[in-house]
Protein backbone atom coordinates (compact mmCIF):
# COMPACT_ATOMS: atom_id res chain seq x y z
CA UNK A 1 0.00 0.00 0.00
CA UNK A 2 1.46 3.29 -1.30
CA UNK A 3 -1.08 5.79 0.12
CA UNK A 4 -4.34 6.32 1.81
CA UNK A 5 -7.49 4.80 0.82
CA UNK A 6 -10.67 7.60 1.29
CA UNK A 7 -11.68 4.69 3.52
CA UNK A 8 -8.82 3.99 6.00
CA UNK A 9 -8.57 7.93 5.52
CA UNK A 10 -12.33 7.89 7.51
CA UNK A 11 -11.19 5.97 9.64
CA UNK A 12 -8.20 7.87 11.19
CA UNK A 13 -10.27 10.99 11.41
CA UNK A 14 -12.50 8.89 13.72
CA UNK A 15 -9.41 7.66 15.50
CA UNK A 16 -8.07 11.07 15.81
CA UNK A 17 -11.87 12.10 17.12
CA UNK A 18 -11.76 9.43 19.93
CA UNK A 19 -8.03 9.83 21.12
CA UNK A 20 -8.66 13.85 21.12
CA UNK A 21 -11.95 13.45 23.48
CA UNK A 22 -10.13 11.03 25.53
CA UNK A 23 -9.38 11.55 29.34
CA UNK A 24 -5.74 11.19 29.57
CA UNK A 25 -2.29 13.58 29.41
CA UNK A 26 -1.50 14.25 26.29
CA UNK A 27 1.29 11.89 25.37
CA UNK A 28 -1.37 9.24 26.22
CA UNK A 29 -3.24 10.51 23.60
CA UNK A 30 -0.76 10.92 21.63
CA UNK A 31 0.13 7.55 22.07
CA UNK A 32 -3.50 6.25 21.41
CA UNK A 33 -3.34 7.94 18.39
CA UNK A 34 -0.21 6.14 17.09
CA UNK A 35 -1.44 2.75 17.87
CA UNK A 36 -4.51 3.26 15.82
CA UNK A 37 -2.99 5.20 13.15
CA UNK A 38 -0.57 2.05 13.23
CA UNK A 39 -3.29 -0.27 12.64
CA UNK A 40 -5.20 1.68 9.90
CA UNK A 41 -1.85 2.76 8.11
CA UNK A 42 0.30 0.05 8.82
CA UNK A 43 2.83 1.00 6.18
CA UNK A 44 3.49 4.48 7.25
CA UNK A 45 3.71 3.65 11.22
CA UNK A 46 6.67 1.19 10.03
CA UNK A 47 8.46 3.90 7.94
CA UNK A 48 8.07 6.56 10.57
CA UNK A 49 9.91 4.23 12.63
CA UNK A 50 12.53 4.10 10.17
CA UNK A 51 12.56 7.47 9.91
CA UNK A 52 13.21 7.73 13.84
CA UNK A 53 15.78 5.22 13.47
CA UNK A 54 17.44 7.14 10.74
CA UNK A 55 17.51 10.45 12.88
CA UNK A 56 18.43 9.16 16.34
CA UNK A 57 21.31 7.34 14.37
CA UNK A 58 22.16 10.90 12.83
CA UNK A 59 22.02 13.00 16.35
CA UNK A 60 18.85 14.25 14.77
CA UNK A 61 18.17 17.39 16.89
CA UNK A 62 20.71 17.23 19.51
CA UNK A 63 22.86 19.95 18.42
CA UNK A 64 19.66 22.51 18.45
CA UNK A 65 20.33 25.25 21.92
CA UNK A 66 20.80 23.47 24.60
CA UNK A 67 19.69 25.13 28.40
CA UNK A 68 22.45 27.65 29.09
CA UNK A 69 22.32 28.56 25.77
CA UNK A 70 21.21 31.70 23.80
CA UNK A 71 18.27 30.98 21.78
CA UNK A 72 18.97 32.93 18.20
CA UNK A 73 16.30 36.08 18.03
CA UNK A 74 13.86 35.08 14.83
CA UNK A 75 11.37 37.89 13.21
CA UNK A 76 8.83 35.70 11.29
CA UNK A 77 5.38 36.95 9.84
CA UNK A 78 2.13 35.06 11.74
CA UNK A 79 -0.99 34.29 10.46
CA UNK A 80 -2.37 37.80 9.69
CA UNK A 81 1.32 38.71 7.95
CA UNK A 82 2.18 41.13 11.33
CA UNK A 83 6.17 40.33 11.74
CA UNK A 84 6.64 38.68 15.41
CA UNK A 85 9.94 39.42 16.69
CA UNK A 86 11.71 37.07 19.94
CA UNK A 87 13.21 39.49 21.59
CA UNK A 88 9.88 41.87 22.03
CA UNK A 89 7.86 38.51 23.16
CA UNK A 90 11.12 38.57 26.11
CA UNK A 91 10.31 41.98 27.29
CA UNK A 92 6.53 40.64 28.65
CA UNK A 93 8.12 37.65 30.05
CA UNK A 94 9.21 33.89 29.01
CA UNK A 95 8.27 32.16 25.93
CA UNK A 96 7.83 28.97 25.11
CA UNK A 97 8.86 28.48 21.21
CA UNK A 98 7.41 25.41 19.94
CA UNK A 99 8.14 23.77 16.37
CA UNK A 100 5.26 22.21 14.99
CA UNK A 101 4.89 20.29 11.72
CA UNK A 102 1.91 21.47 10.34
CA UNK A 103 -1.69 21.77 10.05
CA UNK A 104 -2.13 17.97 8.76
CA UNK A 105 -0.15 16.13 11.48
CA UNK A 106 -2.77 14.93 14.07
CA UNK A 107 0.11 15.03 16.30
CA UNK A 108 0.52 18.49 15.99
CA UNK A 109 -3.24 19.11 16.67
CA UNK A 110 -3.19 17.32 19.32
CA UNK A 111 -0.75 19.20 20.67
CA UNK A 112 -1.81 22.68 19.55
CA UNK A 113 -4.69 21.88 20.89
CA UNK A 114 -3.47 20.73 25.16
CA UNK A 115 -1.10 23.61 24.98
CA UNK A 116 -4.15 25.92 24.24
CA UNK A 117 -6.44 24.44 27.20
CA UNK A 118 -3.49 24.94 29.28
CA UNK A 119 -3.43 28.80 28.26
CA UNK A 120 -4.70 30.62 31.49
CA UNK A 121 -2.31 28.89 33.52
CA UNK A 122 0.42 29.76 30.88
CA UNK A 123 -1.16 33.50 30.69
CA UNK A 124 -1.53 33.16 34.84
CA UNK A 125 2.44 33.02 35.62
CA UNK A 126 3.05 35.76 32.61
CA UNK A 127 4.78 34.04 30.21
CA UNK A 128 3.69 33.33 26.21
CA UNK A 129 3.86 30.50 23.88
CA UNK A 130 4.60 31.19 20.13
CA UNK A 131 4.34 28.28 17.45
CA UNK A 132 6.22 28.04 14.59
CA UNK A 133 4.81 25.99 11.43
CA UNK A 134 6.73 25.46 7.86
CA UNK A 135 3.68 26.54 6.86
CA UNK A 136 2.29 29.30 4.57
CA UNK A 137 -0.30 31.72 6.32
CA UNK A 138 -3.33 30.45 4.36
CA UNK A 139 -2.31 27.44 6.55
CA UNK A 140 -1.65 28.85 10.01
CA UNK A 141 -4.70 31.04 9.72
CA UNK A 142 -6.61 27.20 9.28
CA UNK A 143 -4.35 26.28 12.33
CA UNK A 144 -5.69 28.90 14.46
CA UNK A 145 -9.38 29.11 13.62
CA UNK A 146 -9.42 24.95 14.33
CA UNK A 147 -7.81 25.21 17.46
CA UNK A 148 -8.51 28.53 18.90
CA UNK A 149 -5.04 29.24 19.88
CA UNK A 150 -4.96 32.59 21.51
CA UNK A 151 -1.39 32.50 20.30
CA UNK A 152 0.42 33.54 17.11
CA UNK A 153 1.37 30.61 14.71
CA UNK A 154 4.26 31.62 12.20
CA UNK A 155 5.30 30.79 9.29
CA UNK A 156 8.69 29.61 8.98
CA UNK A 157 9.16 29.45 4.91
CA UNK A 158 11.35 27.23 3.53
CA UNK A 159 12.55 25.98 7.32
CA UNK A 160 15.02 29.06 7.28
CA UNK A 161 14.82 29.43 11.18
CA UNK A 162 14.55 25.68 11.79
CA UNK A 163 17.61 25.18 9.37
CA UNK A 164 19.46 27.67 11.29
CA UNK A 165 18.78 25.64 14.76
CA UNK A 166 19.08 22.20 13.22
CA UNK A 167 16.05 21.19 13.44
CA UNK A 168 14.86 20.69 9.92
CA UNK A 169 14.94 17.15 8.22
CA UNK A 170 14.48 16.21 5.12
CA UNK A 171 11.61 13.49 5.27
CA UNK A 172 12.83 10.95 2.51
CA UNK A 173 11.06 9.19 -0.54
CA UNK A 174 9.32 6.76 1.47
CA UNK A 175 7.77 9.01 3.58
CA UNK A 176 7.19 11.04 0.58
CA UNK A 177 5.06 8.34 -1.28
CA UNK A 178 2.84 6.96 2.07
CA UNK A 179 1.68 10.72 2.41
CA UNK A 180 1.32 11.86 -1.57
CA UNK A 181 -2.19 12.29 -0.74
CA UNK A 182 -1.04 15.50 1.21
CA UNK A 183 -0.12 18.44 -0.79
CA UNK A 184 2.70 19.65 1.36
CA UNK A 185 4.22 21.56 -1.76
CA UNK A 186 0.90 23.64 -1.83
CA UNK A 187 1.50 23.74 1.91
CA UNK A 188 4.93 24.70 1.49
CA UNK A 189 5.14 26.86 -0.91
CA UNK A 190 7.82 24.40 -2.12
CA UNK A 191 8.45 20.67 -2.83
CA UNK A 192 11.31 20.24 -1.05
CA UNK A 193 10.11 17.99 1.67
CA UNK A 194 11.52 19.20 4.42
CA UNK A 195 10.19 19.50 8.15
CA UNK A 196 11.38 20.61 11.39
CA UNK A 197 11.31 17.68 14.09
CA UNK A 198 8.71 18.99 17.03
CA UNK A 199 10.61 20.74 19.69
CA UNK A 200 9.66 22.98 22.38
CA UNK A 201 12.33 25.75 24.08
CA UNK A 202 11.45 27.30 27.06
CA UNK A 203 13.24 31.09 27.21
CA UNK A 204 13.94 33.02 30.12
CA UNK A 205 13.56 37.27 29.71
CA UNK A 206 17.50 36.79 29.49
CA UNK A 207 17.28 35.39 26.10
CA UNK A 208 18.62 32.11 27.43
CA UNK A 209 17.06 28.69 26.89
CA UNK A 210 16.14 27.06 30.53
CA UNK A 211 14.30 24.32 29.18
CA UNK A 212 13.78 22.59 26.02
CA UNK A 213 12.27 18.95 24.48
CA UNK A 214 14.03 17.65 21.16
CA UNK A 215 12.48 14.40 19.83
CA UNK A 216 12.88 12.70 16.35
CA UNK A 217 10.51 10.68 17.30
CA UNK A 218 7.17 13.46 15.98
CA UNK A 219 4.52 11.10 18.08
CA UNK A 220 6.52 12.04 21.17
CA UNK A 221 5.71 15.94 22.98
CA UNK A 222 6.56 17.71 25.68
CA UNK A 223 3.95 16.98 28.16
CA UNK A 224 1.71 19.73 29.57
CA UNK A 225 3.22 19.42 32.66
CA UNK A 226 6.66 19.99 31.95
CA UNK A 227 5.83 22.81 29.82
CA UNK A 228 4.26 24.34 32.65
CA UNK A 229 7.08 23.74 35.29
CA UNK A 230 9.65 24.95 33.05
CA UNK A 231 7.78 28.18 32.54
CA UNK A 232 7.15 28.25 36.22
CA UNK A 233 10.60 28.23 36.87
CA UNK A 234 11.49 31.08 34.33
CA UNK A 235 9.30 33.39 35.15
CA UNK A 236 10.07 33.05 38.86
CA UNK A 237 14.00 33.75 37.66
CA UNK A 238 12.90 36.79 36.20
Amino acid sequence: MTSLSPADADRLRLAFQRCRDMEGTLNEQLRAYADASRKVFPAYGEAADRLVARLNGNGGGETAPLPGDAMPPFMLPDESGSLVALPALLEQGPVAVMFFRGHWCPYCRLNVRAVVQAQERIKAMGAQVVAIMPETQEYTRQVKADSGAPFPILTDLDNGYALSLNLAIWLGAEIQSLLSYQDMAKFHGNDGWMLPIPAVFVVGRDGLVKARFVDPDFRKRMEIDDLIEALERASQEN
